[in-house]
């Protein structure tokens, strides 16, 4: 189900980008000296070409000043569609920083579309046209990479290729010597960009729970679990600097026990981190505590008095982001009741 609204703005500013490719074209006109005495920036605005030759023909009369004049460039989309050679992964997700809040935020890989645009450059003079044309073939070969900010909450920038397709050129000069001529050369091309999904938490992707039940034998319609295994994601290190107490003497690299200033909040068989080493707590007497060093991968470190001392808990294990490294909270239960779990009600029944 389509929910969760988001709005990028990816297509819009894909158009307004390719419209700024041609925006400052001129032309100029050159004397029997051969000097310029006029230099002309051709007009372009987003629109179908027949708006602008309906608009020409309103006002045929050269004579009489027109509401539009030429030369001109008008732009249109005129197409997307979905572009199968560039897919990747449907799953596959980067973590990125939301420029408003700073959070980390998590991002499914963009989806890849073509958007076509067909180009119109209006001009009376042959010679008008050719002089805009000319600027633009040389730079499509026959890619020319623009950098578009896609999504602009995490500053996701991409270099979008606009691929020139194909160019045709129409001379409208039929009737009398009254009737307008317009020439029309149309380029028609292809924005090959991205289209992004909503950025989301990193934690959505994290299971938070595994439950498996083993039964007796494979006929579940009257068999009864018999064992059940739970696995939870447990946190490897502290995320919310709980500072729940403080080292109450120097600690060296081979001390195993050592005092805290109030051990209170601790319990045994729990993890705590001090500085960034961790450590299990095997045995609490009184403020003296008895631990395992270097616990999760950490490397054992001197610890001076007074520093902060971090328990790792369930709060933690809610902090956990989805690319971190963590570990597991194992839990079994043996059944002798007959009953089963039932995942519409979320309990044995």
């Amino acid at each position: 189900m389509i929910s969760n609204y988001f709005y990028h703005e990816i297509v819009r500013k894909t158009i307004i980008s390719f419209g700024t490719l041609f925006n400052g074209i001129q032309i100029k006109h050159k004397d029997k000296a051969g000097d310029d005495f006029s230099i002309i920036t051709v007009p372009i605005a987003y629109g179908p070409i027949q708006k602008f030759l309906a608009r020409l023909e309103q006002v045929p009369d050269l004579k009489r000043k027109a509401s539009i004049t030429l030369p001109r460039i008008s732009f249109e989309m005129t197409g997307i569609q979905y572009d199968a050679v560039r897919k990747s992964s449907t799953m596959q997700t980067f973590r990125s920083v939301d420029k408003t809040s700073g959070d980390i935020v998590k991002v499914f890989m963009p989806v890849p579309y073509n958007i076509n645009f067909r180009l119109s450059i209006i001009s009376k003079l042959n010679e008008d046209a050719l002089q805009i044309v000319e600027q633009i073939l040389p730079y499509f070969q026959p890619n020319f990479n623009i950098t578009v900010d896609l999504v602009s909450s995490i500053g996701e920038k991409r270099d979008i290729p606009i691929i020139l397709n194909n160019i045709s050129m129409e001379d409208n000069y039929e009737g009398d010597y009254t009737t307008r001529r317009n020439l029309i050369y149309t380029l028609d091309f292809t924005a090959k960009t991205y289209l992004f999904g909503p950025a989301g938490s990193p934690n959505d992707a994290i299971i938070k729970n595994v439950q498996v039940d083993y039964y007796t034998n494979t006929n579940r319609t009257n068999a009864s679990r018999q064992l059940r295994y739970i696995a939870e994601p447990r946190a490897l290190k502290d995320y919310d600097s709980d500072q729940i107490t403080s080292v109450a003497e120097f600690i060296s690299t081979d001390v195993t026990k050592f005092q805290v200033s109030d051990a209170t909040p601790l319990i045994t068989g729990s993890y705590i981190q001090i500085g960034e080493e961790s450590m299990y707590v095997k045995e609490i007497d009184g403020n003296v505590l008895l631990v395992n060093r270097a616990q999760n991968s950490t490397t054992i470190t001197e610890h001076q008095i007074g520093t902060s001392v971090n328990v790792i808990n369930d709060a933690d294990d809610e902090l956990i982001e989805s690319e971190d490294d963590f570990g597991f909270s194992e839990y079994r239960f043996d059944y002798e009741d007959g009953k089963t779990y039932s995942s519409a009600k979320g309990q044995d029944v």
